[in-house]
């Protein structure tokens, strides 16, 4: 199989992730976790450990748990773990509703660090989330056809119209991704959520150690 053959079928898996997951979004059933794209993560590599991977699910699932008991239904909050660290996005009531979701990620175990994007506003409708997980799979598959960087390295979450990228990248890599998700129809703000990494380090990542 070809480059361009192998680009265009990751293109479609991805499109085709993303139209998947709005419809759950539709029917009134939708996943705490923003992006869509959880089913199709697993099947791709990325530049984190497989220790870290596993327990970025882990703290996502025990996050979003903490969050459901203790505000319930009053928030809605998106919880996203790349390499130990929290993004927090989504809509709170008020401040202190914020401030308090930030305090149940940072109690969760093994948690590095927090970016706490959560908006004091009104619940995001079901029509808007569904929007935001196309304009994910969009965003990702944008990133396969521009081919100058592994889209398998970059996590794409969206909300009310902002794109927020993850991973373990090079400066040129997280330059090109804001370049590609910027220019994405539908794309109102990009936001960077990023570690950085020298070319020589991106190289050695490949590997793929333990």
């Amino acid at each position: 199989m070809n480059n361009k053959t192998l680009q265009a079928s990751r293109r479609t898996l991805l499109l085709g992730l993303g139209a998947a997951a709005t419809l759950p979004l539709l029917q009134g059933c939708f996943p705490l976790v923003a992006g869509g794209v959880g089913a199709g993560a697993a099947m791709v590599a990325d530049r984190r450990t497989s220790g870290a991977y596993v327990e970025d699910e882990g703290i996502e699932w025990r996050t979003s748990s903490a969050l459901r008991d203790r505000l319930g239904d009053a928030v809605h909050i998106n919880v996203t773990s790349f390499n130990r660290n929290v993004l927090l996005t989504g809509e709170a009531p008020s401040e202190a509703h914020r401030a308090e979701a930030e305090r149940v990620a940072g109690g969760i175990a093994n948690v590095k660090g927090i970016v706490n994007e959560i908006q004091v506003a009104g619940t995001s409708s079901l029509t808007s989330r569904g929007n935001d997980s196309l304009i994910t799979s969009k965003v990702k598959a944008r990133f396969v056809d521009s081919a100058q960087f592994s889209a398998n390295h970059i996590k794409v979450v969206t909300e009310a119209g902002t794109v927020f990228l993850l991973g373990i990248v090079t400066r040129r890599e997280a330059d090109a991704a804001t370049e590609v998700a910027r220019r994405t129809d539908g794309v109102r703000k990009v936001v960077r959520v990023f570690e950085y990494i020298t070319d020589q380090q991106a190289r050695q990542l490949e590997g793929k150690k333990d």
